[in-house]
Formats: C-alpha cells, sequence, structure tokens
C-alpha cells in the first residue's frame, strides 16, 4: 500500500494535465454540438462522401447531426487518442525510471520482495488509468449538461456510452500493460516509443478498416473494439476481440513480472 501511496504521489500531477486537456476538449466539442445543430445536416453529408476517409473513421455509416454520432466521430477519437496515449507513458515510465533515476538500489534495499514491488506498481498504474477515465467521464456529463442532451438520454445512447467507456478502459489497461512490459525490460523510460506505439496502433486500426488485404491487423490494434463508430452503430462491443485484448494484458503483466524478478538490475 505505501508504494501505491507513492506511486500515486509522483504521478498525481501527470494525471492531472492529462485528464484536464484530454476531458476539456471533449467538454469543448459537446458544447460546440448545440451551436452547430443547424449547419451538422450539410456537415454529415459532405462526412459521408469523402471517400476512403469516411470509411476508416466509419462516417459513412453514422449520421453526426445527431448526438450519439457527434459523440462518436469527434468526442470518441479525442478521448481514445488521449486516453492510449496517457496509459502508455504511465506504463513505460512505471518500472524503468527506478533504474534511470538510480533509485533502485534503494528500493530492492527495503523489505519488500520484487514480487511485491512490481506488483505494486501495476497496481498504481491501473489506479490512475482508471482516475483518468473518472475525471474525463466527469468532463463528458458536464458537457452533456451544457448542451441539454443528459436530461431527458435516451436508453440506447446511455447503453453505448456505457459500453464505449468500458471498451475504452480495456483498450488503455491492454496498452499500458505492453508498455509496462517494455518498462520491466528496459533500464531507461522509453516515453516515445510507448507514445508511437500508441498511435502506431491506431494507425493500424485505421488501415484495417480501409485495406482488405490488411484486416488481419485488427487482431492487433485494440482500437478495433473499442472503436465508438462501430459501437454506437452496432449497440454492442465485439466480445471476441475484446477477449484477445484482455489476454495480451494479463500475458503482458504476466510477463513483466516474470522478467523483473530475474533480471539484474542496475544501481
Amino acid at each position: 500500500m505505501t508504494l501505491l501511496i507513492h506511486e500515486w504521489k509522483l504521478n498525481i500531477k501527470s494525471l492531472l494535465i492529462w485528464s484536464i486537456c484530454v476531458g476539456f476538449s471533449c467538454f469543448g466539442c459537446l458544447c460546440l454540438f448545440e451551436g452547430m445543430e443547424d449547419t451538422m445536416e450539410q456537415m454529415a453529408d459532405a462526412y459521408a462522401q469523402m471517400g476512403a476517409f469516411s470509411t476508416a473513421l466509419g462516417l459513412d455509416r453514422i449520421n453526426v447531426s445527431t448526438m450519439d454520432g457527434f459523440f462518436a466521430a469527434e468526442v470518441g477519437l479525442l478521448y481514445a487518442i488521449g486516453g492510449a496515449m496517457f496509459a502508455a507513458m504511465t506504463g513505460a515510465c512505471m518500472v524503468s525510471k527506478e533504474e534511470e533515476g538510480h533509485t533502485s538500489e534503494f528500493l530492492n534495499t527495503l523489505p519488500l520482495g520484487r514480487g511485491h514491488i512490481i506488483g505494486g506498481k501495476y497496481a498504481a498504474m491501473l489506479l490512475l488509468i482508471l482516475m483518468y477515465n473518472v475525471i474525463c467521464i466527469l468532463w463528458e456529463v458536464a458537457g452533456f449538461l451544457v448542451a441539454g442532451a443528459l436530461f431527458p438520454i435516451e436508453d440506447f445512447f446511455l447503453e453505448n456510452l456505457l459500453l464505449f467507456h468500458g471498451a475504452q478502459l480495456l483498450m488503455q489497461v491492454e496498452i499500458g500493460s505492453v508498455c509496462f512490459l517494455i518498462s520491466a525490460i528496459c533500464k531507461r523510460k522509453q516515453t516515445g516509443a510507448a507514445l508511437g506505439l500508441a498511435v502506431l496502433l491506431y494507425a493500424a486500426d485505421l488501415m484495417c478498416r480501409v485495406v482488405p488485404d490488411l484486416e488481419g491487423m485488427k487482431y492487433v490494434t485494440p482500437y478495433y473494439f473499442s472503436n465508438a463508430t462501430e459501437i454506437f452503430v452496432s449497440g454492442k462491443v465485439d466480445m471476441g476481440m475484446a477477449g484477445i485484448g484482455a489476454a495480451a494484458a494479463v500475458l503482458a503483466a504476466g510477463g513483466a513480472v516474470w522478467i523483473y524478478r530475474r533480471r539484474d538490475l542496475a544501481a
């Protein structure tokens, strides 16, 4: 618990910066909807006729002139990329910062086993990701209130919203776990590589939707099962793909524990 609290204190500033920036961006988009509602029909027609771009973002299957369509196309994209980058950065720094900052020798002289240390750090990462989502959702609720779309709220919209955020949480845990594994392997923080991985996985999601020959990439990128447009159009999450994502997170976390307990650590 002491290690968890320590990591929380170290990362609280980063958590607040990321959650406020992403959350406020989502809030701003939702606030714009009411003022743009009169012109959204023309925008929807234009978006639907943008060829491969429309296909990649799902704009040819959703109506952005409605609140659910607007949320899926605009807010969902901001939320997904911002959340993935935060999770990647948090996971990538959690373990390797000890060796880079020459504090690993002190940490491992404490009456704590390596399993306890790596477990505490992984729990801290999960807590940070969870709190990031809570803060961003509060910003969204504020945006819905300003836009007058929260009361009354349609049942299907609420269900899709909950599915979307559940899928996003799983996606962030998967990306964070993979970057946590990288952090357990490396002696220095790989922040740039982690952020690049988050963007690369999003690019893979776009490519597998546009290029038929690359459809197999959907099994690699967690953006596929957490895609806002897919969820709001179908009203469900692809549980098979979500299961692969959950398995990847478990394997990455297990691999991080196995490696950290066996590797030589720099002082």
